[in-house]
């Protein structure tokens, strides 16, 4: 691909983004990230990929939305790198799966099922897709000081939202519900589209990443008849996501 002035979607150049970025799905949630940081401006908005970039601590740090799926984040990751990110976190919504994680409470992924097709394109399926372990322990951090109740595991990601929520509609219906039922046994804590994508990317291209995810429903939990309130307050998950990138600029600069 010739060279082009600015990144082909994301439409920035070096200078525009910190080497640490916050990855939002939504790009509708970046304004309520970038109020978290200092003096943070609009850098660029096209296709699904709004960025703003402020500072923590006197460093630059950024937030970009990537949209839904593996396919745009792994488009945002590899611009972003290439104009200096190498620090990831994503903040993001997801569904539960163990029953014992409820509505509202945050699930931090140390790794993740690759159950999508993004990945594959960087590594093959006996790769894992794993978190860095410092933005792990950050994150963990983060969410413990902010009185969250947070589970710690593996995520299942996946490429289709309704291969999730109508298995039986598909015709491999068979193969998803043995699937899911998979995960459950191996006591995976929550469903979303992103972070394998994200991780195996981060490992292929020398960076760290991490994700933390806002609970909205736990279907698990329904089939069980188990009291649930549906949440899509996703404030909690964005500050320990900002409040986790915070301890990570201040241990590099130390």
């Amino acid at each position: 691909m010739q060279q082009l002035e600015k990144e082909f979607h994301i439409k920035c150049v070096k200078g525009d983004v910190g080497r640490y970025v916050i990855l939002v799905g939504d790009p509708g949630r970046c304004e309520s990230v970038a109020a978290n940081l200092d003096g943070a401006r609009h850098v660029a908005y096209n296709r699904e990929f709004n960025i703003y970039t402020g500072s923590l601590e006197g460093v630059p740090v950024s937030v970009c939305s990537t949209g839904i799926g593996g396919p745009s984040t792994a488009i945002a990751v590899e611009e972003l790198h290439h104009i200096g990110a190498d620090t990831f976190i994503r903040c993001g919504t997801c569904g539960g799966i163990d029953v014992n994680v409820k509505s509202g409470d945050i699930v931090i992924a140390t790794g993740a099922i690759r159950y999508e097709h993004t990945s594959m394109e960087y590594a093959p399926i006996e790769f894992p897709a794993v978190a860095d372990f410092d933005v792990i322990a950050a994150l963990r951090e983060a969410a413990k000081e902010a009185g969250k109740t947070t589970h710690v595991g593996v995520a299942q990601c996946k490429d289709s939202f309704y291969g999730q929520h109508s298995p039986e509609t598909m015709p491999v219906a068979d193969e998803l519900l043995s699937r899911w039922e998979a995960w459950k046994k191996l006591g995976v804590k929550a469903s979303e589209m992103e972070s394998a994508a994200l991780y195996v990317i981060a490992a292929a291209r020398g960076c760290r990443a991490g994700a933390c995810f806002h609970v909205i429903w736990n279907q698990e939990r329904e089939k069980a008849g188990l009291d649930q309130n549906m949440s899509e307050d996703t404030d909690a998950a964005v500050k320990i996501a900002v409040e986790a990138m915070r301890k990570i600029v201040i241990a590099d600069k130390g």
